[in-house]
């Protein structure tokens, strides 16, 4: 496979005019995502035929100008940003808003740690990005505008081999094929598609006001429609660096709704060599999942978004999920798709717009079954945060198998269960839930449980570092105690019932509960 530091990347994505043909735009040419991932067939069975054939095919795009890539503005370079293995830049519009400039091709080699770098490992590593369609998100668009969730539209752009406006970042980009799109953070950048929002932020910064504030809340059910929306594309790298936030406030609450970015996984194909096959066993690397006609491994697929997944989706419920499948089912039409397929190249749709189509189309009519694995998969433990404000958390085993958590904001006038102080509902199934996990924060908190049942879900309270109070009046007259109270034991009250167990101890390790992701 040769030395991982020579040169491995196409020069320069031009090529000449394919049989005569001319670009149809005057300011366009012909280019190749990238023609170095095509490779023969002893290659292609070993480490996977994957998209190469696409990667190879020429396709005719426009030159980036930074006079004319956004009609009526004009760009000017910001600052490079981008993750470990793609290179992005910030441009600037004279009205204020920002778009980001970043290159379809990917260079892992920050990914891997440093005694790699210099392996045959990284140019095996930079060879898998054939597995991912370099056109894909183009085709997103209008799928998510017909699902009614935000997004942005990105367009694929041609960096000329010479072109030196992107300042003394040119070089960085010169020669490569290039996606530009909205940058959407900060209230500059908010469009008339956002309604009423007044910012727009990422995720860090949403869970650090979801946590302080009990009026901060998350739309959960949209955010249920845009995962089943990712399932569906296949999009298995969903983790939370890959949302931003909408901020809406009304009636003295403010609620976030999420605006996903970065497509890069769509359409993925992985497991169609002998080494990715081995590689993405349940075993090994379980998140490479491949998009076909049938779900291949739903609990691998939304492994990469389990941190933002049990931060906000636990107060969704079955029918919630099932209602939400159901929607997109309705949305996501024959006419939706055919027409977000030919925002394929031409060239690249031949290939592969009739394949994908067949598997959008199957994956549809089996949407509410994969919405039904992915809620057991979140069913199984579920936690609830409170935030740094005082709530009363009220647990109600109601039967043998259902269980109801609510929280409720403490206010000045103390009413324990006031409607509008009501932040968190939900009925949980002794059949789908094992564990129910309680952390009260920062605030001082009350929980109180009750109901006489002869199986329940186990229920772990984490109390938080200042003074909280449980009071257990539930009995659960199965084998094993059901309620577990964490804290420490200095400051805090307890009132045990017969099913109680006392965790509390001298440290403070218990406290911790990861807000942002860090």
């Amino acid at each position: 496979m040769g030395c991982a530091r020579q040169p491995y990347f196409q020069p320069d994505a031009r090529v000449p005019d394919p049989a005569g043909l001319r670009p149809t735009g005057a300011d366009s040419t012909w280019v190749t995502a990238g023609r170095h991932y095509q490779r023969g067939w002893l290659h292609n069975a070993l480490l996977g035929k994957h998209y190469r054939q696409v990667w190879a095919t020429p396709v005719a795009l426009p030159v980036l100008s930074l006079r004319t890539a956004v009609p009526g503005t004009v760009l000017t370079p910001g600052k490079m940003g981008g993750g470990f293995q793609t290179t992005s830049l910030t441009l600037d519009a004279a009205d204020g808003r920002s778009y980001v400039l970043r290159t379809l091709d990917k260079d892992p080699f920050k990914t891997l740690p440093k005694v790699m770098r210099k392996t045959f490992l990284l140019t095996l590593v930079r060879d898998q990005t054939s597995a991912g369609n370099p056109y894909a998100a183009f085709v997103v668009p209008p799928l998510a505008q017909a699902a009614g969730l935000l997004h942005t539209t990105p367009r694929p752009f041609y960096v000329a081999g010479t072109d030196s406006t992107l300042g003394p970042f040119s070089k960085r980009f010169q020669g490569k094929v290039t996606l530009l799109e909205e940058k959407q953070s900060g209230k500059e950048n908010l469009t008339p598609a956002f309604g009423k929002a007044t910012n727009i932020v990422g995720s860090e910064d949403m869970l650090e006001q979801r946590y302080a504030d009990p009026t901060h809340q998350i739309d959960e059910v949209m955010f249920a429609r845009a995962r089943l929306f990712d399932i569906w594309l296949g999009d298995w790298d969903r983790h939370e660096g890959q949302w931003q936030w909408a901020v809406y406030e009304q009636n003295g609450r403010t609620r976030y709704q999420a605006v996903p970015k970065d497509r890069d996984q769509v359409f993925y194909r992985f497991n169609d060599g002998l080494l990715p096959w081995l590689a993405s066993r349940r075993w090994a690397i379980r998140k490479f999942r491949t998009f076909k006609p049938r779900y291949e491994d739903i609990e691998g697929l939304v492994k990469n978004a389990r941190f933002i997944d049990a931060r906000a989706l636990h107060e969704i419920s079955r029918s919630q999920f099932q209602q939400q499948a159901s929607l997109l089912q309705r949305q996501l039409t024959d006419s939706v798709i055919d027409a977000a397929l030919l925002r394929f190249p031409a060239a690249v749709f031949a290939q592969e717009g009739a394949r994908t189509r067949q598997a959008l189309q199957a994956r549809r009519a089996a949407l509410t079954q994969a919405a039904n694995t992915f809620y057991h998969l979140l069913a199984r433990h579920v936690t609830i945060p409170g935030t740094d404000k005082a709530e009363r958390f009220l647990v109600e085993r109601l039967t043998d198998s259902t269980t109801r958590v609510s929280m409720y904001r403490i206010t000045e006038k103390d009413d324990k269960y006031r409607a509008d102080s009501l932040c968190y509902q939900r009925t949980f199934r002794t059949d789908e839930t094992r564990r129910l996990t309680l952390h009260g924060l920062g605030g001082q908190d009350i929980f109180e449980l009750s109901g006489d049942v002869r199986q329940g879900i186990r229920v772990d309270i984490y109390g938080g570092p200042k003074p909280d109070v449980v009071i257990d009046k539930s009995r659960v007259r199965g084998l094993g105690n059901k309620t577990f109270y964490y804290d420490t034991n200095r400051d805090n009250e307890l009132i045990k019932g017969p099913s109680t167990r006392d965790k509390t101890t001298k440290g403070v390790k218990m406290h911790a509960y990861d807000r942002e992701g860090s």
